[in-house]
């Protein structure tokens, strides 16, 4: 079987076109592609199939977890699917798990995705690493998320185990840790890291950014419509959020091989 090896910001994926849904992927097997020493090595595995005629992105996390969707893997997952001649150029919807998502998608370029409502949930968040404790901000993007922000992202340390968060995440959470720049305010820059449930850390998160956005603006006391220039290691994404909390998310999108899967099936 052959897959593709891909990136959104050097969060890195490998999808497998499967239209006709003959493939159901075990927790091993993702396991398996996604292993960096032994695999060939990703933060997750895309399933591109079809459910009721639309395209639909199947996303499995790095330990084979089931994830509602990835907001630099559907980036990914639309680009593949106009550079290999499955669907052509411009607007068109991918459903994933936390439901319909539009992008805009050009022959080359930046790619769109509107990532849908957004909103923070008032519950109270508390992060740990060994000593140091945060406040957290929970925000829902279709998926859960504890932001908190930081003078300095060194402090956080190597990110190397999941950080200890009390809140209400029944499936588990991913944690942004961001630092805004001294301007202070919406249009400005933010730089993060992120430790993805199911991952560890990663290079970048496309639901992270958003989630960071949204965040941003409540902790700056800042006002919506809002855009924030968000810079995980990985690289440089976009996030507009509109006066009702719809978040789009602007950002590349790189196919990079095509890979064979058999020897880890």
């Amino acid at each position: 079987m052959i897959g593709t090896y891909g990136h959104g910001t050097h969060n890195d994926f490998v999808l497998v076109f499967d239209p006709e849904n003959k493939w159901e992927p075990t927790s091993d097997q993702i396991r398996r592609i996604c292993n960096r020493d032994t695999g060939v090595g990703s933060d997750g595995l895309i399933r591109i199939t079809k459910r009721e005629a639309k395209w639909f992105m199947d996303y499995r996390n790095q330990d084979g977890s089931i994830a509602e969707m990835c907001g630099n893997g559907i980036r990914v997952m639309a680009r593949y699917l106009v550079e290999k001649g499955h669907q052509g150029e411009g607007i068109f919807a991918i459903a994933t798990r936390a439901g319909n998502k539009y992008l805009a998608v050009p022959a080359e370029a930046d790619i769109s995705v509107n990532m849908g409502h957004i909103e923070e949930v008032y519950d109270d968040v508390t992060v740990r690493i060994g000593e140091k404790v945060w406040p957290g901000i929970h925000i829902d993007v279709g998926n859960p998320h504890a932001v908190v922000f930081v003078d300095d992202l060194a402090e956080i340390g190597d990110l190397t185990s999941a950080p200890e968060v009390d809140g209400d995440y029944p499936d588990g959470v991913n944690v942004e840790f961001a630092y805004v720049s001294p301007n202070g305010t919406a249009n400005g820059e933010i730089a993060m890291r992120v430790y993805e449930r199911g991952v560890g850390e990663t290079q970048s998160c496309g639901t992270g950014t958003c989630a960071v956005a949204l965040a941003a603006t409540i902790h700056t006391k800042g006002k919506l419509p809002a855009r924030w220039v968000i810079n995980p290691p990985g690289g440089r994404l976009v996030v507009d959020i509109d006066g009702h909390n719809n978040a789009t998310l602007i950002g590349p999108a790189v196919i990079v091989k095509d890979v064979e899967l058999d020897e880890y099936l």
